[in-house]
């Protein structure tokens, strides 16, 4: 399975929403936000992934690739957010979910010091994948989603910084 990662564009937004459908409803985001989210540019980072359909050499397939799931981040100065997250239920599981989050936050790194996010409180399987991207949780939002009135658990990452040795090699 080749899947690729590209910026998300309006030209998206049909399969976005086709996708947050499957994922988030009730508490799903109208196309009119994503409008948005996409005219700020600045400050804004969205990513779609896309599953290439051709097959393989023995069985060649026709067809454009599929978007299996998209990410976006808001990122400032002194704080960035991850907005949403999303991959397709039928390939949860795969690492796509870590390739949209690893983009996302090698973004973050490169604009803000810390990185914020809210998951609902019964995701286990995402809240799962940002402690091990170095996320612990800070808080509780009772009621945060809307309008299913489910509740967000809050998490926080410091940016992450390479470590290097000076001096050479120990001997």
């Amino acid at each position: 399975m080749t899947v690729t990662l590209r910026p998300m564009t309006l030209a998206d937004l049909p399969a976005v929403m086709r996708l947050e459908e499957e994922l988030f409803a009730p508490d799903t985001w109208t196309e009119a936000m994503y409008r948005d989210e996409l005219s700020r540019g600045s400050t804004r980072f969205y990513v779609v992934a896309e599953f290439d359909v051709s097959g393989d050499e023995d069985e060649p397939v026709e067809g454009p690739p599929v978007m299996v799931g998209y990410g976006g981040l808001i990122a400032y100065d002194d704080e960035a957010h991850v907005a949403t997250l999303g991959v397709t239920t039928a390939l949860q599981g795969e690492g796509i979910g870590s390739l949209l989050l690893d983009a996302l936050l090698a973004e973050a790194d490169r604009r803000s010091p810390v990185v914020l996010l809210e998951v609902r409180a019964d995701n286990e399987a995402a809240q799962h994948l940002y402690r091990r991207r170095g996320f612990v949780e800070i808080g509780r939002r009772r009621g945060y989603y809307q309008p299913s009135g489910a509740d967000a658990v809050v998490m926080k990452r410091k940016r992450v910084r390479a470590l290097s040795r000076v001096g050479g090699a120990r001997g």
